[in-house]
């Protein structure tokens, strides 16, 4: 059995309980031996034996308490947490007993918590404070309110196992998966391509050479072009200011397609950090939000409503209102998207349950 696996387990434990080590049933078993023996023979000897053992065991237990009363925990989480990504947290372990140390101590977290590991403490001196950095991960999007944890010990003899259940309380919003899935970065580059073509203008990014037009400026022309061709050739650019891209996220999901769901969640997420990222106007519309990125909100606006978003099943989604920009619909229905005049624009995506990259 790993450790995780030893982790859920103990996780089952009612509060408070601990559990006797295989070490502390032995020492049972020998006590009783001895008792039996020394009511049978009435040798003093054994009879003190068996007291010494009994104060032995008391103490133990006494000790084990004492390490674990007094200990408060408190974790620092980053400000943004994507699914699926190993982040850097820090922990604090205070001792709140102001001369007893504790000793032995260690720290586990429930598989919600994001912690994967189990720290230890050798000892904690009384009324200090002991930090460490860790690494949480978190497999699911979504909001979080708890994060349970426990301290156990089985110092100072190991008879027992005792452990103390500790719960932080405090608003946690896990981002969907940002990071590129199987064919992500293929679909990134190719909207981009796409969306730079789409855009076409004055600007800083060379997009093609073409011939000169009657209204434009001598100062655009592209005088070697124009000595290779015989005839008047101009540099045209990029207008990045200018490049839009509206994501369409259809809610309306049928019940077989809630896996579906998610994976397009995480695609709608990694487009539009990604877009946004090299400095695209994303818009983020469904059937009960329209947010524009930079304009209305920042990113993490956006992803945090990804993050708590679910199926809205029985509402049909809205047709296209910016023929501008270019459109990236995600949608488990795509027919009924293109009756109402998604794709039908000079520059358009629609990504569905037959794509095989949602598949």
């Amino acid at each position: 059995m790993n450790s995780l696996e030893h982790l859920r387990e103990r996780l089952h434990w009612p509060a408070g309980r601990q559990r006797v080590t295989g070490s502390g049933l032995a020492f049972r078993l020998a006590l009783l031996v001895i008792v039996c023996a020394a009511f049978l023979l009435a040798n003093n000897l054994l009879f003190l034996i068996v007291a010494a053992m009994f104060s032995t065991l008391m103490i133990s237990g006494f000790v084990t308490r004492l390490g674990l009363a007094g200990l408060e925990l408190d974790l620092s989480l980053p400000d943004h947490i994507p699914a699926r990504r190993h982040v850097r947290a820090g922990i604090r372990v205070r001792n709140l007993k102001s001369w007893v140390p504790s000793f032995s101590v260690h720290l586990a977290g429930a598989p919600e918590s994001g912690l994967g590991t189990i720290l230890n403490f050798p000892v904690i001196p009384g009324g200090a404070s002991i930090e460490e950095s860790v690494t949480l991960y978190f497999p699911k999007r979504g909001a979080q309110k708890e994060r349970s944890f426990q301290f156990y010990t089985r110092f100072p003899f190991g008879f027992a196992e005792r452990r103390e259940m500790v719960t932080l309380r405090h608003d946690l919003i896990v981002y969907p998966c940002l990071d590129p899935q199987p064919g992500f970065e293929a679909l990134l580059e190719s909207v981009t391509g796409e969306i730079a073509a789409m855009h076409q203008g004055r600007g800083h990014d060379f997009y093609r050479i073409r011939p000169y037009e009657m209204t434009e400026s001598a100062r655009h022309v592209d005088w070697k072009a124009t000595a290779h061709t015989g005839t008047l050739q101009v540099r045209e650019f990029a207008r990045e200011q200018d490049w839009r891209a509206v994501i369409y996220l259809d809610l309306d999901v049928p019940i077989t397609a809630e896996s579906w769901f998610e994976q397009a969640v995480d695609c709608c997420a990694f487009l539009a950090y990604r877009l946004a990222s090299r400095g695209i106007e994303v818009r983020l519309r469904t059937q009960e939000l329209d947010l524009r990125v930079p304009n209305e909100g920042d990113i993490y606006s956006l992803l945090k409503y990804l993050a708590l978003v679910s199926p809205l099943r029985g509402k049909p989604p809205a047709p296209p209102d910016d023929l501008d920009s270019f459109e990236i619909v995600i949608t488990a229905q795509p027919d009924r998207i293109k009756t109402l005049g998604w794709g039908g624009g000079r520059a358009a995506r629609i990504l569905s349950r037959d794509s095989a990259l949602l598949s």
